[in-house]
């Protein structure tokens, strides 16, 4: 947990008499009495828990340094000395710790043997009334003369045995808040661990300030001063990088499970202030300073909504939906409101009205990523980036078995489904009145008139509408069609149903050359009843009605287990002409195989 509080208030005090460590680490920090940079100290409990502590600075010049710390853990330590009682940095700590959504914590009252703390413990709990903090516990000591220490013990303890246990499996996203080389091993970072899990030789993604990355290998692992092999959220961690120069990291930037995570700097929010109210973002400065993580990225504000902004941020992060980050305004060193992430890829605001429908649409959403509601508002979305948006994978992927159309790890949402099938039939009707002859788009050209990103989306889209009985359209031989040879010449139709008639009372005497070209089906006429599955092709010039192949199976099993081409041709009532490419067709599609004799069998 961090510490939090006014400068001087007895912090860095108060966590090396609970640990018998020194959380100051430069002389200059020892020589002024005063945390300039954050503090690493940890302690092992009556009951068996550790308890690990970063202790920050409580001046005023160094709050974006103690909002570093603070950022990514659970629970707070917040520090009044009883002497001095609530103090301008204890309300903005306060203000940090509740933009950063921190429920858990306890209130110290320090410096007990100085003041009766009674009055300090009164008044710091009217401030903490209506934030996250209001009930948390409160114990009055000194680390001086001991007073209260073994209660506040026992209070860490109840109070870490209370909060919830982390998703080891979780995607690993550490902060770095510290950086520095050591002989023989190289450059090592810390950060706190939320959740996670790390292990020697695991490969991460280094994402800098900046916005650059690189990967990076882990060399070694150390927690709490001992080496180990693999680290667990929450959790200190030092982490020991392979082949990183020490000037190629620094705080701010953050290691990343590869792949796992958007990198972006342009997002929406929800805007919080202390005690349940919400700045007006009209009144906010254009520029303020985003601090999620160790990070602090300047960014431009563009009010949206009663209590929603857009923020366009100078590097990109790493963030997800329902992420919390503090935006502080670094004129007025004060912290402006707090920030929950409703969207890390919203849409461009290019046309008039955009903003308000925007708003509008912001105004419904909670900061709690939901993966039909994604997928509805964008439409078309990647499996994947709907994960890294913060979506859980089971709900990822129980999308696809609740009737959302998905291929080539993409997916569409159902009610875009519908419009972009409406866009296909037009395309094809549009087609086939140009052409006739040629029914039917391309599965290319169908992709491109539906503006989808993927050409295996097309089959999906039609899937998914032939489904629910909302299209005509067929995909075949790699062309979407309309069924039934809708939109071919009514000549061709009138040849078709003689055929039929023909057909039907003889399914495998294909007619000849003479024939065909007497109803008017020649090669091109042919090829548009083939595209649009009215005949069957088994050769050049042999055509049969749809599923005269797999009649031809039911029939030639009556036969026996192998029979030969000349019984074939007889069972059929056809001729070798019809009969040879039959059987090769059937051999082709896996139905039938040759027998060493030259005969034929039924698989």
């Amino acid at each position: 947990m961090a510490t939090a509080g006014h400068v001087d208030h007895g912090k860095s005090t108060l966590v090396r008499a609970l640990t018998g460590m020194e959380p100051d680490r430069w002389a200059e920090e020892r020589r002024r009495g005063m945390t300039i940079d954050l503090g690493f100290v940890w302690t092992t409990l009556e009951n068996g828990q550790t308890v690990a502590f970063v202790d920050v600075p409580g001046h005023e010049r160094f709050v974006s340094t103690m909002l570093a710390g603070v950022g990514p853990v659970p629970a707070a330590l917040f520090v009044v000395a009883a002497d001095e009682g609530w103090m301008p940095q204890s309300a903005e700590h306060l203000d940090a710790i509740e933009a950063l959504g921190v429920r858990n914590g306890l209130l110290v009252i320090t410096r007990s043997d100085l003041l009766d703390p009674q009055l300090a413990r009164d008044e710091a709990a009217e401030h903490l009334a209506g934030t996250g903090l209001a009930q948390v516990p409160a114990v009055c000591v000194s680390a001086v003369t001991g007073e209260g220490m073994d209660e506040l013990r026992v209070a860490l303890g109840e109070l870490v045995a209370a909060l919830p246990v982390p998703d080891p499996e979780a995607d690993v996203r550490l902060w770095v808040d510290r950086s520095f080389t050591i002989r023989g091993a190289g450059t090592v970072v810390t950060g706190t661990l939320p959740a996670g899990r790390i292990r020697v030789d695991d490969d991460l993604e280094l994402v800098a300030a900046d916005g650059s990355s690189r990967r990076v290998t882990v060399r070694g692992l150390q927690s709490l001063g001992r080496q180990v092999d693999e680290v667990c959220g929450v959790a200190r961690v030092a982490v020991n990088l392979r082949g990183v120069p020490r000037e190629a990291v620094a705080r701010g930037d953050v290691l990343l499970r590869p792949g796992a995570w958007l990198i972006t700097d342009l997002l929406d929010v929800r805007l919080r202030g202390g005690r349940g109210t919400a700045p007006d973002p009209a009144a906010l400065p254009v520029e303020l300073t985003l601090h999620a993580g160790s990070a602090a990225v300047a960014a431009r504000v563009r009010p949206l909504g009663a209590d929603t902004v857009r923020l366009r941020l100078r590097h990109p992060v790493p963030l997800r939906i329902g992420d919390r980050a503090v935006l502080r305004d670094p004129g007025r060193r004060q912290v402006a409101a707090g920030a929950t992430v409703l969207d890390v890829r919203p849409p461009p605001l290019r046309h008039r009205g955009a903003a308000g429908r925007r708003a509008a649409e912001l105004a419904g959403m909670d900061g709690v990523p939901d993966a039909a509601a994604e997928l509805a508002r964008r439409g078309i979305a990647r499996h994947a980036e709907l994960i890294a948006m913060g979506v859980a994978v089971r709900d990822v992927d129980a999308l696809v078995h609740t009737g959302h159309p998905a291929a080539a790890g993409w997916l569409v949402d159902a009610g875009r489904a519908a419009e972009l099938t409406a866009q296909l039939t037009s395309a094809v009707t549009a087609h086939d009145a140009a052409d006739p002859l040629d029914p039917g788009l391309p599965i290319e050209a169908a992709r491109r008139a539906a503006g989808l990103p993927e050409a295996r989306l097309v089959e999906a889209v039609l899937r998914c509408a032939a489904h629910t009985g909302g299209t005509e359209l067929l995909l075949r031989e790699g062309r979407v069609t309309r069924s039934r040879a809708a939109g071919l010449p009514e000549a061709v139709l009138t040849a078709l149903e003689t055929l039929r008639a023909q057909l039907g009372r003889d399914p495998f005497a294909a007619p000849e050359a003479d024939r065909l070209a007497e109803l008017g089906l020649g090669p091109k006429q042919i090829a548009s009843l083939v595209r649009a599955g009215e005949l069957l092709r088994i050769a050049d010039g042999v055509v049969l009605l749809p599923r005269a192949d797999d009649r031809a199976v039911e029939m030639l099993a009556t036969l026996g287990p192998e029979f030969t081409l000349s019984a074939a041709r007889q069972a059929l009532g056809t001729t070798r002409r019809v009969a040879v490419p039959l059987l090769e067709l059937l051999a082709r599609t896996g139905r039938t195989i040759r027998t060493p004799d030259g005969g034929h069998r039924l698989v």
